[in-house]
């Protein structure tokens, strides 16, 4: 029986304290999602805010190669009929093709939290489920406090999921909402479900006793077809189920083949790109894609590495896109140079001097604060100015002038110098920020010798203090996305001023539209 691989990261993930998805992140963390191999991605809940409606019918538009799209809701309201039910309907209207409803399947807070009987829910299971079903959706019930309902009255607790397989439903996913139950309960119980019901069942732990994938483990040597969890282990509380860790454990460790192995190898990337997009720290101690995980600092680990890598690695790290590093080692940041250019499609050609000459700065601008594993745009940068070749542009000056007179809105004005080709332009301009002004003055400036830069977009921006103990004089880090009608692409800039910060990140991102229409000039000219 094929393992399905269920992300919920843009929704359950989403509800993580200090995680705000903007829709472009959503689409932007799809697209990963789809290269690792997931079989379905739960996009969010369409209806429930406008963030979450504006990404389905964006991803109306999106072909996905591996996963399906999933829309996230709950079962009709108890005494209403499903079709007059609205959540439902903004469930159909999403156009996803797999509808997941949540039910509750925990007697008590069918008294206390739905306030109706316990015939109601099973109804309102069944008849929320057939609907859809009728109009033509796949549906999974997501049996919500399932573990703690069969401890309430296990009997109850199965009879929800009759009830949703009586309604049509294609997966019952056993929730441990509360994240208190313990691998053992949670393998006993799901054998009974399969022993009862056969090979429909999923599983979907929280990790408030840090078990969420001990769990999910369990629930699969039990018999569960489908896993549910989140990049990174993100969502409420203390999280779910970290898929970073779940699949290659899956995968490397219990024989379930769940993705391919070039899927495999993108898992660091995906983890750490995500957690860029999601503007958090980098997992840095996570099994398997922590940028720790393989990093050996003990004198008599560094010893025994260099004779036998297996000795302290449970696993070849190249398996899931991770490196083997030592703190001592000079030859691990080339290394890294290389597998990130390759990730990219960056063809550095065998020059070590060049690999040396990138390497070198990227360690530098490192050090000052730079990230760029969220940052494609910006190394390949790095990589052309390496190489020495002639930037599009130079930056000469620029100014920022905010300006606020009372009773009126801040009057924000930019002026920019650059050199193109010899000539030097001087432009103003004025936005609704210092970053907007310096933004607009930029493609004035650069427009005319580079039209493509007029049609690129501001899609993201995000700004991240590095070490708070500075206060306002910290350094911060700013990552944008930018992108026109046919890609995008995001850039980083680092200081302790803000504007210079941005000013970095943006010209970057005008750098790299340029650089982009270059290539698909030659391109073009080199098929003719």
């Amino acid at each position: 029986m094929t393992l399905e691989i269920y992300d919920t990261t843009l929704r359950d993930g989403a509800q993580g304290v200090g995680i705000n998805f903007s829709v472009s992140d959503k689409l932007r963390i799809v697209e990963h999602l789809d290269r690792i191999g997931v079989s379905v991605i739960e996009g969010g809940w369409p209806g429930a805010n406008q963030t979450d409606t504006e990404f389905f019918a964006e991803m109306r538009s999106v072909h996905l190669a591996h996963a399906r799209l999933a829309a996230f809701g709950a079962t009709r309201r108890p005494q209403v009929r499903p079709q007059d039910d609205l959540q439902l309907r903004a469930l159909l209207d999403s156009g996803a093709p797999i509808v997941t409803l949540v039910g509750k399947s925990w007697d008590t807070q069918v008294h206390d939290v739905l306030r109706t009987s316990l015939d109601e829910n099973l109804r309102m299971i069944t008849e929320s489920i057939s609907w859809l079903v009728d109009a033509g959706r796949e549906v999974c019930f997501d049996a919500e406090h399932f573990f703690d309902g069969h401890v309430s009255d296990p009997e109850y607790a199965v009879r929800c999921l009759q009830a949703a397989l009586a309604g049509g439903a294609r997966r019952i996913a056993l929730c441990d909402t509360n994240g208190g139950t313990l691998p053992h309960t949670v393998e006993a119980v799901t054998a009974r479900v399969v022993a009862e019901f056969g090979a429909v069942a999923g599983i979907h732990c929280h990790d408030d006793t840090g078990c969420a994938v001990a769990n999910t483990l369990a629930a699969v040597r039990a018999g569960a077809v489908q896993v549910q969890g989140c990049i990174n282990g993100y969502g409420e509380r203390t999280g779910n189920a970290n898929l970073c860790t779940l699949i290659p454990a899956l995968q490397l460790k219990m024989g379930r083949r769940v993705v391919d192995d070039e899927q495999l190898r993108h898992l660091f990337s995906t983890a750490r790109d995500v957690a860029e997009i999601a503007n958090l720290r980098p997992p840095i101690g996570a099994p398997y894609v922590g940028s720790a995980a393989f990093t050996h600092k003990g004198g008599q680990h560094v010893d025994a590495m260099r004779k036998a890598t297996y000795s302290y690695q449970h696993i070849d790290p190249v398996t899931v896109g991770n490196h083997t590093r030592s703190v001592v080692s000079s030859q691990s940041g080339a290394a890294n140079i290389l597998d990130r250019a390759d990730e990219l499609g960056i063809d550095l050609g065998g020059d070590r001097a060049l690999v040396r000459r990138v390497t070198a700065r990227v360690k530098e601008l490192e050090h000052q604060g730079y990230a760029f594993e969220g940052a494609d745009g910006s190394f390949e940068l790095v990589v052309q100015r390496a190489r020495r070749e002639e930037p599009p542009f130079q930056l000469l000056d620029y100014i920022t002038l905010v300006e606020q007179r009372e009773g009126l809105a801040p009057l924000c004005e930019a002026t920019v110098k650059v050199t193109i080709a010899g000539h030097v332009v001087h432009t103003v301009a004025q936005g609704n920020g210092p970053v907007n002004a310096i933004d607009a003055a930029m493609r004035k400036a650069l427009s005319p010798s580079f039209p493509e830069t007029a049609t690129t977009r501001l899609f993201d921006y995000k700004v991240r203090v590095l070490d708070g103990r500075d206060g306002t004089a910290a350094v911060v880090r700013v990552l944008i996305e930018s992108g026109d009608h046919h890609r995008r692409w995001s850039t980083v800039g680092c200081s302790t001023n803000i504007i210079e910060a941005s000013w970095t990140a943006l010209a970057d991102a005008f750098e790299y539209c340029i650089l982009l229409a270059a290539r698909a000039r030659e391109e073009s000219v080199a098929t003719a």
